[in-house]
Formats: C-alpha cells, structure tokens, sequence
C-alpha cells in the first residue's frame, strides 16, 4: 500500500531549485498549445510553484500531482520557494523559462500575483492558484489584472473564516477558554482568512456566554519551519501560564510538528489542547494521546483541481478566461477523535482516494464538472468510490 504521508526522499535541498519528473508514459492524444500549435501529450508540461514539496502536506500534494501526471502521460516540474516573496514570483518566471505550458502556484500574498501573472500573459502560460484565492475586496486591482487576463484560469481554496470558526469552537467546546494562535507569515492571505475564522468564533461565544469569557492571543509568527513553531509555542507559554490551547495556524504541518514538542518538553500535554490544519501522518495517534484536541485537513486534492485545470486549458478544452475569475471552492475534512481518522485513513492515506483511471475521467470534465467534483470529495465519497 502506497502512504499518502511518507516524506520524499532525495529532493532539491535549495528551495531555488527545480526538481523536475517526466511521467512514466504517454499519450498519442494531440492538445492545442497556447501557439495554436499540435502538442502530444508526452510534450505537455506543466509547473508547479509550491512552498515545499518535502513537508507533510507538500509531499501529498507532490504525491497526487504525481499520480496525476502519469495517469495523463504529461510532464510535473516542481519549484520550493518557502513562501519567500521574490523566490514567489521568480518561480513563475524559472517554470515560464523551462517550457512550461502551464503553472499551478500557492502564493504566499496577494501582491506575488501581479507579477505571476504578467510572466504569464508575457510568456502566454496558463496559471492557477491552489490553496489560494485573490481577495476581490482588498487587492482590487490584482483580482482585475486576473479577471482580464487571458491565460489566469482560476483559483481553487478553502473557505478559510469557517475553517477557522469550526477549530475554535473545538477548543471552546472542549473548555478551553485561554487560546494562543502561531501564525506562519504575516500578510499570506490563507493565514488571515484563518485568524478571521478564530476571532469570530471566541466573539460569537463570548457574546453568547458574558460569564463565561474566552480569550485569544495575538499571533506569534513561526514561519514554515518545525523550530520556528517550537520557539512561537514556547513564547506563548511562557507569557501566560494558564495557557489551556495552541492554535498553530499552518504553514504545511512542520510549524505544528515543532509546537507540539515545545508543550511536550514543557510536560503539558495534558493540560493545552492542539488544533491546527494539515493533517500529521501520526495525527490518529495523537488524536488518542490527547496531544491533537482536533484538525482539519485531507485537502491535499486541491492542487489536483487546479492542475485539471490548467491541463485542459493547455488541451484547448476550456476556453474564454478574459472577463471572468473561476472561483473553485474545496471543502475541508475535520476531525476530533481517532475514530474520526480511521475512516480518512483507509481512504486518502493507505491509498490515494483516486485511481488512474479515475484521474483519467476527472481530466474530461468540462469546467462545472470538476468544479462539482471538487465540492463533493469526502470520506463518504471516496468510500462510495472504492467500493464500486
């Protein structure tokens, strides 16, 4: 049985680097290049600019992108650029450069996406966000330059505020009432649509409940790195002893990996309660430790979305980009108990919840197809699928 959450070995250790893999075999079908040009499909190569496709849920999504390039006989190639702004934007420019037809990015802010997408349009490269989505409201003219060009085909995201609603009301559920939150970079727009999600939720409760008040601290930022969210988690300790809950916000499981051994060594385990988004390969373990109180996750599936887009925008399948932003919402998994992990585990971890063929028949949706798609993965989906 393949683990969805191994780690993968041998990768580029500069996150500069390009680490490419050409799919294991072809197809004979013909697509239309951005030229207009007769492409086969063994010719079709597709970026992806990616914080890290090393840590937890990197390596998912690195694992079914993978998958899904060999089920489709095209060409993957990867760039780490540990939501580093410049390294953010000259990846596009580095996959552009390298043939690249099309590109699926997780950005870290909005402001990467004014230059993402000139490459694009310079380069005429198809792009699309996965993991994020441009704020119409608060970057204005980033979503215009999006909406008119002719080579950005969407964005595939998370409903952030109510990810973030739901995980706090595990913790205040639970009786948790003093909350420290680890953010991971500040101004990345998932991280903020988050922390919109937390302070809703301790507000909501806190106006429901005038005896019974809640508390959340301000953000110390961990970056993308096991030791930064050591060091966040051990500074929120030691400013408030009665501490009783740790949000690490993400940043792809290492941040979270590094807050739980700081509340380890501290010997608190039993007394703060872990919430977070990324599930750890040991999260049904420590789910019945008590060191995880709960976690939303399992959406490693979303770059797929993204990377079926830009596919068949490269094949010619779908058209008409300018004037219009394609906006593909993707649901969270959530779970709270190690009962709640089993179902998950048997379905997106001991394997991946598609087959190849199943990826193949994904890549003939028209656009409100896979959109459909996406909205209805879940365990119960995946279980339905498996057991046709």
């Amino acid at each position: 049985m393949r683990k969805i959450l191994k780690k993968v070995a041998a990768v580029a250790a500069s996150v500069a680097m390009v680490t490419g893999l050409v799919a294991c075999g072809s197809s004979s079908t013909s697509a239309s290049s951005a030229g207009g040009q007769s492409i086969d499909n063994k010719d079709i190569k597709i970026g992806v600019s990616i914080w890290s496709s090393t840590d937890v849920l990197g390596s998912q999504c690195k694992q079914i992108l993978d998958e899904a390039a060999k089920s489709l006989g095209v060409q993957v190639q990867y760039v780490d650029q540990g939501h580093v702004s410049e390294k953010v934007t000259a990846s596009v420019e580095q996959l552009a450069a390298a043939g690249c037809q099309g590109i699926v990015i997780c950005n870290s802010s909005d402001t990467e996406m004014t230059s993402a997408i000139k490459t694009c349009n310079d380069n005429k490269v198809y792009l699309a966000q996965f993991f994020r989505v441009i704020s119409k409201d608060n970057s204005a003219d980033i979503y215009k330059a999006a909406t008119d060009s002719p080579y950005f085909v969407g964005a595939v995201h998370e409903n952030e505020p109510e990810n973030g609603e739901k995980l706090v009301n595990i913790l205040l559920e639970k009786g948790d009432r003093n909350i420290g939150l680890i953010g991971w970079e500040q101004g990345d727009a998932t991280w903020l649509g988050r922390w919109e999600g937390y302070k809703a939720g301790v507000e909501k409760w806190n106006s429901e409940h005038p005896d019974d008040q809640a508390k959340l601290s301000e953000p110390q930022y961990a970056g993308t790195t096991s030791e930064g969210g050591s060091k966040a988690a051990e500074a929120l300790m030691s400013a408030d002893p009665t501490l009783d809950a740790l949000i690490p916000a993400g940043g792809g499981g290492d941040p979270l990996q590094g807050a739980i051994a700081a509340v380890e060594r501290a010997g608190k385990t039993n007394d703060i309660d872990i919430v977070s988004t990324d599930f750890l390969p040991d999260l049904g373990e420590r789910l019945a430790n008590g060191s995880m109180a709960g976690e939303s996750g399992g959406h490693y599936c979303d770059p797929l979305i993204a990377f079926m887009m830009v596919y068949n925008a490269i094949k010619g399948n779908y058209t008409g980009f300018e004037g219009k932003f394609n906006d593909v919402p993707f649901p969270y998994l959530f779970v709270s108990s190690a009962d709640d992990y089993k179902a998950y585990e048997k379905y997106f971890v001991d394997q991946l919840p598609y087959t190849d063929d199943e990826l193949v028949e994904m890549s003939k949706l028209d656009f409100e197809g896979l959109k459909e798609a996406a909205a209805k993965i879940s365990i119960e989906d995946a279980a339905s699928r498996a057991g046709k």
